[in-house]
């Protein structure tokens, strides 16, 4: 397993380093360990799975605040995605600034995004399932969410927009939010 931090502090892409025989291959997708030498959170108390049907699809951008403020790790295992992370970390010199991977079932990377930041994601193909492990249960006291459509986060979806909840569809930008404060 590889952990490599990307340009925003905080957030790191984990990409698998298979090993394989004539049977196929098997890699190491966590281990508390590495994790810990790395600094990473590695207490993953509950865990989620998503589906969604139509290509275009965008969920979030969804947060949790203290006391229930979340470490996420989302892995895409069937399909692919564009995925989003948002730092909303009070007094952080990235505040507002984002950073997107791709992650599919072929290229099986995962993202860590850390507590502060806003997730959310865009189907790139039909029938899409993520896994989800969260540091923290959910709390729906603690819930909030950035409107996907800020044009001062200005994230460059890459599909026309499909699929969207409601609740999605009216969360602030983020000039009507509060920096987080963990």
């Amino acid at each position: 397993m590889k952990v490599t931090p990307l340009e925003i502090p905080g957030p790191c892409l984990i990409e698998l380093e298979p090993r394989g025989d004539n049977r196929g291959w098997f890699a190491r997708s966590y281990c508390a360990d590495e994790f810990a030498t790395a600094g990473l959170v590695t207490d993953w108390p509950q865990m989620n799975l998503s589906f969604n049907a139509r290509k275009g699809t965008v969920r979030g951008l969804h947060f949790q605040r203290p006391p229930a403020a979340e470490v996420k790790i989302v892995r895409c295992i069937a399909g692919a995605i564009y995925d989003v992370a948002v730092d909303l970390r009070d007094g952080s010199t990235t505040y507002g600034q984002h950073i997107h991977v791709e992650l599919s079932s072929e290229n099986r990377r995962a993202l860590y995004i850390p507590a502060g930041f806003a997730h959310g994601y865009q189907t790139l193909t039909d029938d899409v399932e993520m896994l989800y492990m969260h540091s923290a249960p959910y709390s729906p006291d603690h819930e909030g969410g950035l409107a996907f459509t800020d044009n001062n986060v200005a994230i460059n979806w890459p599909l026309p927009l499909q699929e969207i909840s409601d609740r999605d569809r009216t969360h602030p930008i983020l000039a009507d939010l509060e920096p987080i404060k963990l």
